[in-house]
């Protein structure tokens, strides 16, 4: 065994912030998120809504990239991308995707497992607006998940782009856009000393979400 090896199996710490427990958590999970998530703004930790997403497509080969979420309420969470990236694509041939959040200032987790949709031309377009300049640029710029030759083509790209609508308006690029998840499954972790993590897990059965509580 390589000594880094070594030095790897021995990390460990014990998590010792909080509790979770099912007869305190709301009855409804987006509520539930809520606490979490502004509890989270509250202790300042970075990029809170910073969240992995999975796919699968009809290759079977998972993926997962970290992507931030933008907006949530009942309806679901929400994310924005390139229509034509390897995610969209995953989601184009599999609509089923999961989501991880990891807040490790307060040893916490959030799973949510769900179907994904597209949102509206008009939805984009509202988002897309609300972007800094440079950042409704890159959009049209990046040919997301392509290959491209160096970083001097894409520094061009965006020149070229930058150049075309500089007395034009920026309209949402028609390749570009968000997507909803609509969860059916969330899972509140929060660690716990000795590996006796609390998980609580919210599951939709006809309309309605169900309480419960797994093993660490």
């Amino acid at each position: 065994m390589e000594k880094d090896d070594i030095h790897i199996a021995a990390l460990r710490r014990e998590y010792s912030r909080a509790t979770l427990d099912e007869r305190e958590v709301a009855d409804n999970p987006f509520v539930q998120f809520q606490r979490w998530f502004q509890q989270a703004l509250d202790s300042h930790v970075l990029d809170a809504n910073a969240m992995v997403l999975a796919t699968c497509g009809a290759d079977a080969q998972p993926s997962a990239r970290v992507v931030l979420l933008k907006a949530f309420d009942e309806r679901g969470m929400v994310f924005y991308t390139n229509y034509e990236s390897h995610k969209a694509k995953d989601l184009t041939e599999n609509p089923l995707a999961a989501l991880l959040f990891y807040w490790k200032e307060l040893e916490r987790q959030v799973r949510i497992e769900g179907r994904v949709e597209k949102l509206t031309m008009q939805e984009n377009e509202a988002y897309f607006q609300s972007r800094p300049l440079e950042s409704q640029i890159s959009a049209w710029a990046s040919p997301q998940s392509q290959p491209i030759e160096d970083r001097a083509v894409l520094k061009a790209r965006v020149e070229a782009y930058r150049r075309q609508f500089e007395h034009t308006p920026i309209n949402c690029p028609p390749f570009w856009g968000g997507y909803r998840l609509i969860p059916h499954y969330f899972e509140f972790w929060q660690g716990r000393e000795q590996r006796l993590h609390d998980r609580i897990i919210y599951q939709k059965s006809a309309d309605k979400w169900v309480i419960g509580r797994l093993a660490p």
